[in-house]
């Protein structure tokens, strides 16, 4: 089966330049040849043909071979003369030999293209390798902040990476960001615009911690606590200093213009600094503050998360699901626990032996329980009102409470149990009512000594315990099926608990609605736009920001817990909240303590507060403090505010609304003008890129290339479970069964590129990005072959001053330029709106369509006709091809960095253009339009004309003539066409395989053997057949295959006319039959036409 991408219409023109039988290239060769001139084929043996010679040079002859010889069987039969119609004999197409290239060039150097001979076709790893360092080297990618600071809004650009996880490496979603950004940040430096690309990592605290306590516990069987924060913070510097690399590898090799000089890191010195600022600031204006409320609380990692980092999923009914912090379930075949039910169960009343039934989806928080609510107006409680109930298992009295808010008196009993500590409504509930907050959860999800006699137990087999339990007290009533929603940890999985902790809170108030007004007066631009509504959905509703985390790894909290010496203060009781300090440093934090306590610093205990900050408020200042804040330095001067902020739509909230509040907060300004987002990378089933799918692909081995056993062998390496390693692995099987073909930087950014479609999703198809190699190859080759009819030009500086004022100028000229123009003028469009696979597309057809289809072709018998009557024309062509080649390769540099800058390199003239010629193509002038330079005029000449040729193509294909034998042509043709043909006859005879072609011939100068093909009103071309068909063959084709049409027609006709086909077939049937049959009549009646006509020519050439 083809692939899908094979099945595209834009690979289909790529695979037009493929040699026949060629396909794209496999990983285990790295040199073959696409698009190119192809190897030698070898014939396939054939019975009875010579065996290869012996040693020696004797040809040995086999058996049968003498046999035949010795009946006279062998003898040479002399061929007859055919006429299209024999069939070619297969030939198998010589693999190339494998490309090997060494990387000869000093690093840093300039790659030397006077001693590297230009190859015959396109190979990745030989055009890619030392630019980047060059570049790098050169400062090619660096800005002075006191130019920058010169510099208008509109005449600069800045942009931070968003900073990936120091994880791990990136994957094709985070290609395509790099893919992006680069792109705009080529475009803007090209364009002359102070621009600056910063990069930098993440220290991703959740998603680091864990990762490296897996490691550590695979590699030595020991958790975190085994070693002690400290050593266990050190253990993760030492893996960030051994992996951390990884990314910026990716990111060079991707061809990111990155400076690399400023690249930070969120843990490092200037960032933390900036956090601790931050932190401080926040809590000097009053708007940080620490509390003990209900918050979300992940049992996996022991720490608290925020409410949008909360994964939801729906219930429809009972469902068991695997709990990974448990030992399972041992009711359960796999070990699972139920959930999606609704359990009932009495509550004893005092003094009495009647009951009161609730109903709960979570059964072991009613050992948590602090009151029963029903509605005032319920007359079957009013009786109960202020009495109380007393718990099965500590005998704990429980108000029966009133509480018109919560309670619904139509659902279920009418009466609802009351857990403060663990549940949002209940906790609202206690605070109205003055109810007690029992906590009867452990930090694991183990239950503490307020779930006794369940001490001990995880939460979900108390839940076991505790039904069990109320049976055997004949207090259980029932369960059944119930519709939940259940909150999961986007970090771990883990489903979470609502719980009471004492953290820090951020109140976002204020700087939400700064934010909301900034998009609302257009001063902050998201793009695309219907993306706004999420922005305002979170802003408008956001609460207080839960900023704290129970780790060990990220920035510790500036906070210190301030007690006099000999005094035992519980730090996490709210009564002595008053004793925390918030300081910039130990020595501030003393100061301010003593203060606090009026006591001398030596009677001062201090105690840093253990937990970490959430890593998105490091992440929410990157755009500022990368560039120094909270110092006023040049960087901050020069290159803040920044101009855009790019990165994909499923971090709006985590990261950009929190960007830009902190910012406007801190800054007072907003940290960019521009959101760009771009859509979701997934594979190309829908399914989001993850490595628990086996879906997710490194860059490097697209753009490297790699073998299944190597894509198997990364899954072995990594903390994948066994089972997601096998899944991972059947995937790979089934999607790379020969790995991925080597396909350079150039092709995966170009593919990505195209790919691009605002506000969609992306279903990403690995093989079609592959695909874009065969790209690759045509600008290769065309550009090879072009620079072959410029070897003898020397541009000059004004060349194309010089072109346009010379008179020189052809239509075809005209049109090339005239194409370059719009194609410049499209791609500078699309850019500027963020249009980046409008933009592809663009570049895309000026190379593939103006340039190689056309131009390149028409220029062919002008350059290489040397007389001295055509020197003007000569060298209008080549100055014309010259300016189109150097042009479109500035066009395409943006998105291509590499091929663009290895071509451009090899153009003849380079470094004789004047002082001015830049160093490198990125430093060069990005394409812009010449408006005297369109020649709307020449254009529709040149669409005209390729009427003319694609009806001259058509007649050839149709009558099946050799591509060797060129044709005779009479075009009939009136209004424009005329005009058009009669100017390019020579352009019309070059791409129409013509000896001649005659524009408005009288009637009497065309011959009878002509076939003919009427294209409109205005255009007619006829082509001389004489001498040219085999019309015996051709007649003979063609009846064979009205036999083959005439068979199925009659069949067809047959079952419409049975009796009751009417009635008993059912409509869209027979609605499919009537087209087949319309189909069929008509190719019935085409092929007797055309076998009239040739038995008509036939006639005439007796």
């Amino acid at each position: 089966m083809a692939d899908t991408w094979e099945q595209d219409e834009k690979f289909a023109a790529l695979a037009a330049y493929l040699p026949e039988g060629a396909s794209l290239p496999k990983p285990a060769v790295s040199g073959e040849v696409v698009g190119g001139d192809a190897p030698k084929e070898e014939e396939p043996k054939k019975e009875g043909a010579d065996a290869p010679p012996a040693q020696g040079g004797e040809k040995k002859l086999s058996k049968n071979q003498l046999k035949k010889l010795a009946k006279g069987k062998n003898k040479q039969k002399k061929e007859k003369p055919q006429w299209n119609t024999a069939k070619k004999d297969k030939k198998v197409k010589a693999a190339p030999p494998k490309f090997e290239f060494k990387n000869e060039t000093p690093k840093g150097e300039k790659k030397d293209l006077s001693k590297i001979p230009m190859q015959d076709a396109y190979h990745p790893s030989a055009v890619e390798a030392a630019w980047q360092e060059w570049w790098e080297a050169k400062g090619f990618y660096s800005c002075d902040p006191k130019v920058a600071a010169g510099r208008s809004k509109d005449e600069k650009f800045v942009m931070v990476i968003p900073p990936p996880n120091v994880t791990g490496s990136l994957h094709l979603g985070h290609a395509l960001t790099a893919a992006v950004e680069d792109t705009l940040t080529r475009w803007h430096r090209m364009k002359g615009h102070a621009t600056l690309y910063v990069p930098g990592t993440d220290h991703a605290g959740i998603a680091t911690q864990s990762v490296v306590e897996k490691m550590l516990t695979k590699n030595e069987g020991k958790n975190r606590h085994d070693l002690g924060r400290e050593a266990f913070v050190k253990k993760v510097w030492e893996w960030k200093d051994e992996y951390g690399g990884r990314i910026t590898g990716q990111l060079r090799r991707l061809g990111s213009s990155v400076d690399w000089k400023r690249e930070r890191f969120t843990m490092d010195d200037m960032l933390s600094k900036a956090v601790v600022e931050a932190f401080n600031r926040f809590h000097e204006k009053g708007i940080l503050y620490r509390a003990n409320r209900l918050g979300n609380w992940s049992c996996a990692l022991k720490s608290a998360i925020s409410d949008i980092e909360v994964d939801y999923i729906e219930l429809e009914g009972r469902t068991y699901l695997e709990v990974k912090t448990h030992k399972g379930n041992p009711k359960d075949p796999k070990g699972r626990y139920e959930f999606g039910t609704l359990t009932s169960f009495a509550y004893p009343l005092e003094g009495s032996d009647k009951k009161i039934i609730v109903a709960t989806t979570r059964l072991e928080t009613m050992l948590g329980d602090t009151a029963v609510a029903v509605h005032p107006e319920d007359d079957r409680y009013k009786h109960l009102h202020g009495k109380f109930a007393i718990h099965p298992f500590n005998n704990r009295r429980i108000p029966i409470i009133t509480d018109a808010e919560l309670v619904d008196m139509s659902f279920g009993t009418g009466a609802v149990k009351i857990t403060p500590a663990h549940d949002p409504n209940d906790y609202e509930v206690g605070k109205r009512h003055n109810l007690e907050f029992i906590t009867m959860l452990a930090s694991d999800g183990s239950l503490n000594d307020n779930g006794a006699p369940f001490t001990g137990m995880m939460r979900y087999d108390a839940r076991i315990a505790v039904e069990e339990a109320l049976k055997e007290k004949g207090l259980y009533i029932g369960k059944e099926p119930n519709k939940m929603r259940l909150g999961l940890c986007s970090r771990s999985g883990d489903i979470l608990e609502p719980m009471i902790t004492p953290q820090w809170y951020v109140n976002c108030t204020d700087m939400a609605k700064r934010s909301t007004d900034a998009v609302r007066n257009g001063e902050l631009k998201i793009i695309p736009a219907d993306h706004e509504k999420t922005w305002f959905m979170w802003l408008d509703n956001i609460r207080d920001w839960c900023v704290s985390r129970q780790l060990w790894w990220g920035h510790q909290i500036p906070a210190w817990f301030a007690t006099k010496k000999g005094e035992s203060l519980e730090k996490n009781d709210m009564a002595n909240n008053g004793r925390w300090v918030v300081a910039r440093n130990e020595s501030d934090a003393l100061e301010k303590a003593t203060k606090l306590l009026a006591c001398p610093k030596e009677e001062v205990k201090l105690e840093r507060d253990e937990d970490v900050l959430d890593t998105w408020f490091s992440s929410g200042l990157f755009p500022f403090s990368v560039m120094g804040w909270p110092d006023n330095t040049d960087d901050l001067k020069g290159f803040y505010p920044t101009s855009l902020l790019e990165t994909g739509l499923d971090i709006l909230f985590f990261w950009v609304a929190r960007m830009v509040m902190m910012g406007l907060e801190l800054t007072d300004t907003l940290p960019f003008h521009t959101v760009f987002l771009h859509a979701m990378v997934r594979d190309k089933e829908g399914r989001k890129m993850s490595k628990s799918l086996g879906n997710v692909i490194d860059p490097l081995e697209v753009i490297g290339g790699c073998s299944l056993e190597s894509l198997q062998n990364r899954l072995d390496g990594g903390n994948l479970p066994e089972k997601e390693v096998a899944r991972a692995k059947k995937n790979n099987d089934i999607e790379f069964p020969e790995g991925i073909p080597e396909c350079g930087s150039d092709a995966l950014r170009f593919g990505l590129l195209a790919y691009t479609v605002q506000g969609r999703d992306i279903n990403l198809d690995v093989k079609r990005v592959v695909g874009y190699r065969m790209f690759c190859n045509k600008l290769w080759q065309a550009t090879r072959f072009a620079l072959k009819f410029v070897v003898d030009f020397q541009p000059s500086p004004t060349l194309i001053k010089d072109l346009t004022a010379s008179g020189k100028m052809g239509p075809r000229d005209k049109y090339m330029l005239s194409r370059m123009m719009n194609a410049a003028e499209a791609v500078n469009n699309f850019l500027a709106n963020y249009k980046f696979g409008d933009a592809q597309q663009a570049a895309y057809c000026f190379w593939m369509d103006d340039l190689c289809s056309n131009y390149l072709e028409l220029v062919k018998p002008v350059v290489y006709n040397k007389s001295e009557e055509n020197k003007d024309k000569r060298w209008a062509a080549q100055a014309t091809l010259w300016l189109a080649l150097e042009s479109g390769l500035r066009m395409l540099h943006p998105m291509m960095p590499y091929v663009t800058e290895e071509l451009w390199q090899r153009l003849p003239g380079r470094g004789s253009l004047g002082s001015e010629e830049p160093e490198t193509i990125m430093l060069a002038p990005y394409p812009e339009p010449i408006e005297e330079l369109k020649d709307s005029a020449a254009e529709s000449a040149m669409a005209d004309a390729n009427e003319v040729i694609k009806a001259c193509r058509s007649l050839r294909s149709s009558y099946n003539i050799k591509p060797k034998d060129l044709t005779e042509f009479y075009v009939k043709a009136s209004g424009s066409f005329e005009t058009s043909a009669a100017n390019q006859t020579d352009d019309i005879a070059t791409l129409g395989s013509a000896s001649a072609v005659h524009v408005n011939p009288h009637e009497s100068d065309i011959p009878d053997t002509v076939g003919t093909l009427i294209v409109n009103e205005q255009l007619t071309v006829l082509v001389n057949l004489k001498g040219l068909v085999d019309y015996k063959v051709e007649i003979s084709r063609l009846q064979k295959t009205l036999k083959n049409t005439v068979g199925p027609l009659e069949q067809l006709r047959k079952k419409m006319c049975a009796d009751s086909y009417e009635e008993r077939v059912p409509e869209d049937l027979k609605k499919a039959n009537a087209e087949k049959l319309e189909g069929l009549e008509k190719k019935k009646t085409e092929i007797e036409a055309a076998i009239a006509d040739f038995e008509r020519l036939a006639a005439l050439e007796k």
